[in-house]
């Protein structure tokens, strides 16, 4: 019987001749053959897949993809498109069968415009997603998709992903985060829908196909990504909760209490925590107590503190009292700083890497309605 734990693909192996014509396309810098340098691109992040490819090809511009995907369409050569490879799934792990090329878009690394009076910003999808959010805020803008993988994260796959990240609560997931794209199809044509406008009725709005279709519908080569005004205050505090269901009520209350400014809202379990203090160095616990369930709650406005008005830490403090007062918190703590802040940032962030150095583990990526988690959770614990 077939191993169905490998995909079943008809693909052709890169021929001597097509060698010299993605050669002609992308030159000697655009192409990696030996094994020793193929590996990073064909091992997932976690180091447990581990694929193949006949070449990895890393062209320098759109017009560069186009004639290297026009040319596998002819040939009938498969094609594994690969941001950063940061992806926990394998989505962007060729299978150990695969005789195409591993299609990188790190060169694509260029910020081609910021427009702060218009609230945009045109970019390449080789572009890491810190560097945009940094670029964003050299503006004076707020580019708010974030997630812990973001100092390597390529904004492409993160479109190609719709990517959530710690603030889709109040942003949306990375769709909602798009004005334009400009893509490459599977036959080499060129999509340009690179489009600034935040009105825009003239027709049929196709962007939509291409985020969260993780390559299989073209690949994105350029976006016009949408920008907010930045934070200008903002809180962070780490509260031990009575249990998840304590979590969605808190969530359900905060809206109101922050006037609408809650960012992000993270549950996190004591042994989450535990796992992060014992293997991620200069972490520290935020509160020290002994409890099953933690909530990491950060509450933003773009509208400065000014001298004798309530802001958000004031807020937040009140808010915490009668959460606890309600019984939902049990301790809490607010960060009276930065560097308390980035810490408990740290510390959520920071669960992928400490899970690897774990050791092997089950990997999963779900979406639960917020108010069915406490269940989801129960329920899981208990088939454990």
């Amino acid at each position: 019987m077939p191993d169905t734990a490998v995909p079943v693909i008809p693909t052709v192996p890169v021929t001597p001749a097509v060698l010299e014509s993605l050669r002609a396309v992308v030159g000697d810098k655009g192409l990696i053959l030996d094994e020793q340098g193929k590996q990073p691109f064909v091992t997932d992040w976690r180091g447990s897949i581990v694929g193949t490819a006949g070449v990895v090809v890393r062209p320098a511009s759109t017009e560069e993809v186009s004639k290297v995907v026009k040319l596998c369409y002819d040939n009938g050569i498969a094609i594994v498109p690969q941001g950063g490879n940061t992806g926990l799934m394998g989505g962007a792990t060729p299978w150990p069968t695969h005789q195409g090329i591993l299609l990188s878009l790190g060169r694509m690394n260029h910020v081609l415009e910021v427009d702060p009076v218009g609230y945009s910003m045109t970019v390449e999808a080789g572009c890491v997603l810190q560097t945009l959010q940094e670029t964003a805020a050299s503006h004076d803008r707020f580019f708010p998709l974030s997630l812990g993988a973001q100092g390597s994260c390529m904004i492409g796959g993160n479109l190609s992903t719709n990517a959530g990240g710690v603030q889709v609560l109040r942003y949306g997931n990375a769709r909602n985060l798009v004005l334009g794209l400009e893509v490459v199809l599977p036959n080499g044509e060129i999509w340009n829908g690179l489009r600034a406008l935040k009105k825009d009725n003239t027709g049929y709005d196709l962007k939509h196909l291409f985020m969260g279709a993780e390559g299989t519908l073209g690949v994105i080569t350029k976006a016009v990504l949408k920008l907010w005004p930045a934070p200008k205050d903002v809180c962070t505090a780490w509260l031990a909760i009575r249990d998840p269901q304590a979590a969605i009520e808190i969530l359900s209350e905060a809206h109101a209490a922050s006037e609408d400014n809650v960012g992000s809202c993270e549950l996190m379990s004591r042994a989450c925590t535990d796992m992060v203090l014992r293997h991620i160095p200069g972490t520290q616990d935020p509160l020290r107590a002994d409890t099953p369930w933690y909530l990491l709650l950060e509450w933003s406005s773009s509208r400065p503190r000014r001298d004798g008005a309530e802001g958000m830490s004031e807020k937040m403090e009140q808010f915490l009292a009668d959460q606890m007062e309600a019984g939902r918190v049990l301790d809490a703590v607010i960060a009276q700083n930065e560097a308390q802040s980035k810490n408990m940032w740290v510390i959520r962030e920071s669960v992928a890497p400490a899970s690897r150095a774990e050791g092997p583990g089950l990997s999963y990526d779900i979406s639960v309605a917020v108010s069915k988690i406490p269940a989801f959770i129960d329920k899981g614990v208990k088939a454990a």
